[in-house]
């Protein structure tokens, strides 16, 4: 059945590779929908000494994978035939997050709710339990999840191939260039200009005077 415009479908987790795939655990629903949840990026800088500076320089790394980050309810206290919360759901998750026999890795799942759609790998479930029995037994709980996006790192690699100077190249050096300055806007690396300095027999690389010619090789991959 469709949901109305006042409705909202249903979320659901989809197992996309592995053992799990074609079984009854391959898609499972949330029992409730999440109230909110949080989208979070970021990315990689590291500093960079430089000889006769004062100061480091920031070069940018990588970015980091998104994360999808949100809280699940599980309850089953009107549930009388399974009213053991951990029985019923809180160990599915876990099984989620093992090691699947045929991936010799945790498998990938994708997160639909609606427009949402998250392909990932889990990253952590932290569980809550906060409703018992009188025995004792929870009927309630809580999981934050962390899912973290997942990329093919073959898919990657042919869509963003590693890029360095391809051939030998020259530059004349002109008044206040440096071999780290130069280094950076030819190799994207400012480090590289042990690269240049070996290439062109550089013994200090703060006294290469204007003019002089530079080869610069290629960076071995």
């Amino acid at each position: 059945m469709r949901a109305t415009e006042d409705e909202l479908a249903n979320a659901h987790i989809e197992v996309l590779e592995g053992e799990l795939k074609d079984k009854d655990e391959g898609k499972i629903p949330v029992k409730f929908n999440p109230s909110e949840y949080t989208v979070e990026k970021s990315v990689t800088y590291s500093d960079q000494s430089v000889p006769g500076r004062g100061s480091p320089i920031t070069q940018f790394v990588s970015g980091g994978a998104s994360t999808l980050s949100m809280k699940l309810l599980f309850d089953t206290y009107e549930d009388e035939d399974s009213g053991d919360v951990r029985e019923k759901y809180t160990k599915k998750l876990d099984k989620l997050l093992a090691v699947d026999g045929a991936l010799h890795a945790p498998p990938v799942y994708l997160f639909q709710w609606g427009s949402l759609e998250f392909t990932f790998v889990f990253q952590r479930l932290n569980k809550t339990f906060t409703m018992f029995r009188r025995d004792g037994t929870p009927v309630r709980a809580t999981v934050d999840a962390t899912l973290k996006r997942y990329s093919d790192p073959t898919r990657e690699t042919k869509e963003d191939p590693h890029k360095s100077a391809d051939k030998t190249k020259f530059r004349r050096v002109k008044p206040g260039d440096s071999l780290w300055g130069i280094a950076g806007e030819e190799y994207g690396d400012p480090a590289a200009w042990r690269t240049i300095a070996a290439a062109n027999d550089i013994d200090n690389p703060r006294q290469v005077e204007p003019g002089t010619e530079l080869t610069l090789p290629p960076l071995e991959d």
